[in-house]
């Protein structure tokens, strides 16, 4: 093997994490199939954002067959734990902390993969579950417009799209806080899926006042995270915001194990946009 093949070799498959050339503290992964080429045509791309245990090279590798079958490149950005302060944990659900605006770096590595790996750079799919899902609802808000589809899954903390409940119980002085106005009719072009386990009650971790990531009154969503989604997806639909709701049946809280209904919900969208063109 050449020099120059054994290099191109780290480049397909499952990628090496890469630092974002944006800001270095923030990672990458991929998964491309192994016969795309620069010179091909571009591929979509599904983004996979990881939650608080941050598995992103986990939810690359599991999502390996996707991208093969359904000629896909996956992306699982790693935000790691500790960026500002020893042992924290929950920064990039919010989309900002101290400044750093975890939105718009995946927007950033987004573009550079897009360049580098030849993946169309317009709209993306985005899944998370549960930290993840928390940051992709709240990425939807602000970004509907790079959105081709959205997954959220088993958020144990939801924003309602309600302008009298303060930022992050609501969307209260979004505006202001993030510099961007949401779109209402912008989110209800976005496909939404909602997904969680139909064993997920446990609420240890997100019944927990006085915790870094609580909020008085945040215990009126519900007292699960099969509640809680389904708060979000009311408020959703009282907003014209259609919804795809799953319960996957014999799973707790456990993100591979609703990866397969993630997936028959993308592939019904990729088919379809592969269709139109």
């Amino acid at each position: 093997m050449t020099d120059l093949a054994s290099e191109r070799a780290h480049f397909v498959g499952g990628t090496p994490f890469f630092a974002s050339q944006h800001d270095q503290r923030l990672f990458y992964a991929l998964y491309v199939p192994k016969d795309h080429t620069p010179a091909a045509e571009p591929l979509p791309l599904v983004v996979i954002q990881h939650g608080t245990g941050r598995s992103a090279e986990l939810y690359r590798d599991r999502w390996k067959e996707f991208a093969i079958e359904r000629r896909c490149v996956i992306l699982t950005p790693l935000f790691p734990a500790g960026l500002m302060e020893p042992g924290e944990l929950h920064s990039f659900k919010f989309l900002e902390y101290r400044g750093l605006r975890f939105d718009e770096e995946l927007l950033h590595i987004v573009d550079e993969v897009a360049a580098g790996f030849n993946v169309r750079p317009d709209r993306f799919y985005l899944h998370g579950f549960s930290g993840g899902g928390q940051f992709a609802h709240r990425f939807c808000y602000a970004h509907p417009d790079r959105l081709a589809g959205v997954s959220i899954g088993a958020p144990g903390r939801i924003t309602q799209l309600d302008e009298s409940l303060p930022w992050w119980l609501g969307t209260g002085g979004f505006e202001e806080r993030f510099g961007i106005r949401i779109d209402l009719d912008a989110l209800r072009r976005v496909p939404v899926q909602m997904v969680v386990g139909a064993e997920d009650t446990e609420s240890w971790e997100i019944m927990n006042p006085g915790g870094p990531n609580w909020m008085d009154g945040v215990e009126e969503t519900g007292d699960t995270r099969v509640a809680r989604l389904e708060t979000l997806r009311d408020n959703f639909v009282s907003q014209g915001i259609p919804v795809r709701f799953d319960v996957v049946p014999g799973v707790a809280h456990r993100g591979t194990g609703v990866v397969p209904v993630v997936q028959d919900f993308f592939g019904g969208l990729l088919a379809s946009a592969a269709s139109a063109r």
